[in-house]
């Protein structure tokens, strides 16, 4: 097992209002895809800051769909892109794609130790080789930058996106028993748009990973006394919904 480098002091204090407010837009994203953009952008910015200043850093956003996040980093100061991979992703904001380019999060097409700050959520559980996108998040970064990567595990109540709790059977059964409710296929499909990713893996990986240490690992939409749940393995798998992990890069890749 490689040498555990979590640094526990470097953690945000985020609480109860902020969750259920998170909760509700979650809610009712499929009515109000924008609102949800927007909130989550916002959320983003306040828990980016808490690890960097965000004036006058280059930052890019892996897989940022439309480019939400990027928006509301450029609003305070940075200069941020999106990197999407999905033609699809960039039509869904109101406000025009603008500020990125189409890429794959696994090969980045971003030069080496070149962006203070790489950025992804909800995206690396979408990708087939998952360690490829991590690897490439942690090249474009120069030492001294952040990586800060978000996603939702396998394991969770949501890990099956919107088949879920339906996963728990088996990610090809839950595909196909959701298409005999509704009439048509889910989005994200298991094997195809959606895998497996677990905790513990990711975990692993980032441990392993001379470059860079962990800077800290939390429960993303959860108040801050429910951070101690991501040193407990299993449990953790279950009951974190989303993990969030901030890495600092110390050398060059």
């Amino acid at each position: 097992m490689p040498r555990k480098k979590e640094h526990e002091g470097t953690r945000p204090q985020l609480g109860l209002r902020r969750s259920w407010r998170l909760l509700n837009a979650f809610r009712n994203e499929a009515v109000d895809p924008q609102a949800f953009g927007l909130i989550m952008a916002e959320d983003t910015v306040d828990l980016l800051s808490k690890f960097i200043d965000l004036n006058d850093k280059k930052i890019v956003d892996v897989g940022g769909g439309s480019g939400y996040v990027s928006e509301a980093l450029r609003s305070k100061g940075a200069d941020a892109f999106t990197v999407e991979y999905d033609e699809r992703e960039m039509t869904l904001g109101e406000h025009g794609f603008a500020g990125g380019m189409r890429g794959d999060g696994r090969y980045l097409p971003i030069r080496t130790n070149c962006v203070d700050l790489s950025y992804s959520s909800n995206v690396v559980e979408h990708v087939d080789g998952p360690s490829l996108m991590l690897h490439e998040m942690v090249r474009i970064v120069r030492p001294g930058g952040i990586i800060y990567i978000a996603f939702t595990n396998w394991l969770s109540p949501w890990g099956g996106h919107e088949t879920s709790p339906l996963h728990y059977l088996g990610g090809e059964r839950s595909a196909k028993i959701y298409e005999r409710r509704y009439g048509v296929a889910p989005k994200n499909f298991f094997g195809k748009s959606l895998f497996k990713l677990h905790v513990k893996d990711v975990l692993y990986w980032a441990a392993s990973i001379p470059e860079v240490r962990i800077e800290s690992v939390f429960p993303r939409y959860y108040p801050q006394w429910t951070y101690p749940i991501v040193r407990v393995p299993f449990l953790r798998e279950f009951v974190t919904w989303n993990l969030v992990l901030v890495l600092r890069k110390v050398a060059d890749g």
